[in-house]
């Protein structure tokens, strides 16, 4: 894996405008937010996508996410917000280090959004197929 932004930021090359830090997780303030006090939640752990971090990892974002999430609220004002997480280029991933934005809603200002729903199909097989991994995945 390349050296990214967020590296550089918890390397402490580059600053940020840090809003919350324990020894897993930095959380900052957007540089390019999409409303105000959209903040990102980053892992120490330098891992691209979700599904490499590891569980202490993953846990260490749960436990502070919903924390961020209130504070984020109560400092911006929004009575509303969006947690975005995207894995890969085609899930518009730009920067490779695992991240979770939360952004405040106000009206129609922040994230926009098209769901293209589709249909399920072969759900009982497709469901076998997803326990069976995580069972095989199993700790």
């Amino acid at each position: 894996m390349s050296v990214t932004i967020f590296d550089k930021i918890l390397a402490g090359e580059i600053p940020c405008h840090r809003v919350y830090e324990d020894g897993q997780v930095l959380a900052f303030l957007d540089i390019a937010p999409l409303s105000r006090g959209h903040t990102l939640i980053v892992p120490k752990e330098a891992k691209a996508h979700l599904h490499e971090l590891s569980d202490d990892s993953a846990a260490a974002i749960g436990r502070v996410l919903p924390r961020l999430a209130r504070a984020v609220l109560k400092a911006s004002g929004a009575t509303a917000y969006n947690v975005l997480q995207n894995n890969g280029k085609a899930a518009n991933q730009a920067v490779m280090h695992v991240h979770f934005h939360i952004i405040p809603r106000f009206d129609n200002s922040g994230l926009g959004l098209t769901w293209n729903a589709g249909s399920l199909e072969d759900a009982d097989a497709l469901r076998m197929k997803i326990v069976n991994a995580m069972e095989s995945d199993s700790p």
